[in-house]
C-alpha cells in the first residue's frame, strides 16, 4: 500500500488515536488543530449540547439599525457581481470577493476604544488533557497591534466540502475564547459560500458548555444581507460597550 492510499484509508477514530498515541509515548499533551476537529472529536473533549431554544437571539438579531442607501446599493452590486461564481469559490476567493467588503463596511476596528479585526490569526487553549491549537479565520479582538482579548469569531468554509465541519471548528475556537477571556458567553459565526450562522455559545461548568445556532442566512438575498450586517453591526457596538 502506497504512503497516498494509506492516508486516505485512515478514518478520523484512527486518526484521533494515532495523534493520543504518539503524545502519549512523547509524555506530552494531545494537540488538536482547529481545522481538524469534528463534533466527534470534540465532544470526546468535553460536554458540549446544542440547544434548540432560538429566543436566545432576540436580544441580538432585533435591532433597530437603518441602513443608507449607499449601503444597500454596495451589497447589491456584491450580490450582483458574485451570484454566478460564489458556489465555485475557493476560501480566498470567496473571502475577497464576498467577505471581506462587508466586514469593510462593518469597520471592526477603534483607536479610541483599541480593538480590531484579525485576519488568520494564531490561538492556543491549553488544558491538563488536550490542546486546542491553530489558525482562526477571522477574530474581532482587544488590541491594535498584539490580539489581547478576542470577542468574536467568523469561521469561513468552502462550500461543497462536509458542511458539518465548519461548526465544530467554530466551536471550539468559542470554547477557547470563553475560557482565555474567563467569561461564560461568547459569540460567533460560520459560514458556509453564502450561508451565514451565527453562534452564541455559553460556558455551564467545567469543561461543560451549550451553544446555539441560528436559522440560516443567505448572503446572496438582499433582505438577508441587511440582516447579517445589522447583526455585525451589534457585535461592533457590543464590544465598544464592554470596552466603555
Amino acid at each position: 500500500m502506497s504512503l497516498e492510499q494509506f492516508l486516505e484509508s485512515i478514518t478520523e477514530e484512527d486518526l484521533k488515536k494515532l495523534n493520543e498515541e504518539y503524545y502519549k509515548k512523547q509524555n506530552k499533551i494531545p494537540v488538536y488543530q482547529y481545522s481538524k476537529i469534528t463534533h466527534n472529536i470534540l465532544k470526546e473533549l468535553v460536554s458540549i449540547k446544542k440547544n434548540l431554544d432560538d429566543t436566545i437571539f432576540d436580544k441580538w438579531f432585533n435591532n433597530d439599525y437603518k441602513i443608507d442607501k449607499g449601503t444597500i446599493d454596495l451589497f447589491e452590486n456584491l450580490i450582483e457581481d458574485n451570484y454566478r461564481l460564489i458556489d465555485s469559490y475557493s476560501e480566498e476567493d470567496l473571502k475577497v470577493n464576498f467577505l471581506v467588503p462587508i466586514l469593510n463596511k462593518v469597520h471592526f476596528k477603534s483607536y479610541d476604544k483599541e480593538f480590531r479585526d484579525f485576519y488568520e490569526l494564531p490561538l492556543k487553549y491549553e488544558t491538563q488533557k488536550f490542546i486546542f491549537n491553530g489558525t482562526t479565520d477571522f477574530v474581532v479582538s482587544k488590541g491594535l497591534v498584539d490580539s489581547e482579548k478576542p470577542y468574536f469569531f467568523i469561521q469561513e468554509f468552502k462550500k461543497g466540502q462536509h458542511e458539518g465541519y465548519p461548526e465544530p471548528q467554530l466551536l471550539a475556537e468559542l470554547i477557547s475564547g470563553v475560557e482565555l477571556n474567563k467569561w461564560n458567553e461568547i459569540k460567533g459565526a460560520y459560514i458556509v459560500g453564502s450561508i451565514w450562522f451565527f453562534v452564541i455559545l455559553q460556558k455551564l461548568g467545567d469543561n461543560k458548555y451549550q451553544y446555539f445556532v441560528s436559522k440560516k442566512y443567505d448572503g446572496m438575498r438582499i433582505d438577508d444581507i441587511k440582516i447579517i450586517y445589522k447583526n455585525l453591526l451589534y457585535i461592533k457596538d457590543d464590544i465598544t460597550r464592554i470596552l466603555s
